[in-house]
């Protein structure tokens, strides 16, 4: 059996180790924050303090494709979420009302998740780690470089703590997440270092957490676009959700949404949504910004840049969070890791091959649900950008996904193709080239989905100043 240090103490780094560990690994997880998570997973979001991870207390949608892998490799996490009082959701119920068909159907059991929040499901992760055999999570371990021979294509057969402790293993994984400092690592080894690829279509966000006796009910898309701006709404567990406003970063009126007033007076002002400002605040307005799109690519020429390395999650690969794919795609990864691990463990994890094998792994799940959101995210960013200059926004530049979002407003089968794209079941380019479907969107009549009910750009303005008038919508 191997051993593989992961560093980063995250839900990636932790899933990495569940997975690795219960192969017989021996993983050792290095975590720079000290503190620990709380044992009752319900006080895991007021107690944990998670000072290295910013978006700690930010909303995460965690995907149906995120808990068809975790129920099948670790079910004890499932277990102790459940007795935690987490509880399963479906996201077929309801589909939009303009849906006659609402009947259930064989295999709909994939497109169940379970509302959790991030503190909650990462505390849960950390437990089951804690009683996994082989497997090691230290805090308060900030590590600061590689071990390796420096060399055009370093073998990393290890890492160097702030402490000073040198901890070799058979494999480095890179779990640290946005700001993962091994670029820098691999190039004091003599590495050219990964290839960058980076993007910021300028996005600002502003979130509400909730609490009440019951989950609004969804009248609208979790993501919801509605003009100048987009309304995220998640359910969150325990009998919490959020609310987010997605607006330009340089829209600098929208930057008053900070204020809680004007926060919940822009939100009564859209119909589809006011119920989810019904509840009890738990938070102040959260707001962040400057969030990259950013890939990673761990090959040049030809050949890896490094062996004995591999990075997953969004050391990996990370997009803007509307998409939520992030928990999602870092499990894949984590999947994809333990098996190619297993496969490669014979023949060693420190040569070309494994290195190499990795990064094809990677380009081919997760490259195309990268490729999407870049695409998204800059055509949501042009959209706004053209509204807010009253112009018409410029044609989308995925004719087909906006043919299936159409057709989705009231087919079931389309409705169900849909929900498999987006919620990490199968890549959009997978469930877009169907010969079925293309068939079936055929078929159908021609169809626009309708806007939903928000403020003018001109109402909008005024419910953010101190005095606003009636609203008006379109």
């Amino acid at each position: 059996m191997a051993s593989i240090v992961i560093c980063g103490g995250g839900p990636i780094g932790l899933a990495c180790a569940l997975l690795l560990g219960r192969d017989g690994h021996q993983v050792t997880v290095l975590e720079a924050d000290r503190a620990e998570p709380p044992g009752d997973l319900r006080a895991a979001w007021e107690s944990w303090e998670r000072r290295g991870v910013p978006q700690f207390r930010q909303p995460h949608n965690v995907l149906p494709g995120f808990w068809r892998i975790a129920e099948r490799e670790s079910p004890e996490v499932i277990d102790l979420l459940t007795e935690s009082g987490c509880a399963w959701a479906d996201l077929l119920y309801p589909m939009p009302s303009t849906i006659a068909d609402q009947a259930r159907r064989p295999g709909d059991d994939r497109f169940r998740f379970m509302p959790v929040r991030r503190a909650v499901l990462e505390s849960a992760l950390a437990l089951a780690a804690a009683r996994r055999a082989g497997v090691t999570v230290r805090r308060g371990v900030r590590v600061t470089g590689l071990l390796g021979a420096p060399a055009a294509v370093p073998a990393v057969t290890g890492v160097r703590t702030s402490g000073g402790e040198e901890i070799r293993a058979d494999l480095v994984v890179d779990a640290m997440g946005r700001g993962t400092p091994s670029s820098a690592w691999l190039t004091a080894l003599g590495s050219v270092g990964p290839r960058i690829e980076a993007a910021e279509h300028g996005f600002a966000y502003y979130t509400r957490h909730f609490t009440g006796p019951r989950q609004p009910v969804r009248m609208a898309p979790p993501y919801s676009q509605m003009g100048t701006f987009a309304l995220l709404t998640i359910p969150g567990g325990h009998d919490t959700w959020s609310v987010t406003f997605v607006a330009g970063r340089g829209d600098a009126p929208l930057k008053d949404l900070r204020d809680p007033e004007r926060f919940a007076r822009v939100l009564r002002a859209c119909p589809a949504h006011a119920h989810w400002g019904a509840g009890t605040p738990v938070t102040g307005v959260l707001a962040m910004a400057g969030v990259l799109d950013r890939r990673r690519r761990f090959t040049s020429a030809g050949r890896p840049v490094a062996t004995g390395f591999a990075a997953v999650g969004d050391a990996s690969a990370c997009t803007a969070p509307t998409a939520a794919r992030g928990l999602s795609t870092g499990l894949i990864q984590a999947q994809a890791l333990r098996d190619l691990v297993r496969d490669r463990t014979p023949g060693g994890l420190g040569g070309t091959g494994f290195a190499t094998a990795w990064e094809e792994a990677t380009e081919r799940l997760i490259g195309p649900y990268y490729a999407d959101q870049i695409a998204t995210d800059r055509a949501r960013a042009a959209e706004m950008a053209a509204l807010r200059q009253g112009q018409s926004p410029p044609p989308r530049p995925d004719p087909e996904m906006a043919r299936l979002e159409a057709a989705a407003t009231h087919d079931p089968d389309a409705f169900r193709a849909l929900a498999e794209a987006t919620t990490c079941l199968t890549t959009p380019q997978d469930v877009l080239s169907r010969p079925s479907l293309a068939a079936l969107l055929d078929r159908l009549p021609p169809s626009t989905p309708r806007p939903l009910p928000a403020p003018t750009r001109g109402a909008l303005l005024t419910l953010l100043t101190d005095a606003p008038a009636p609203t008006a919508l379109h």
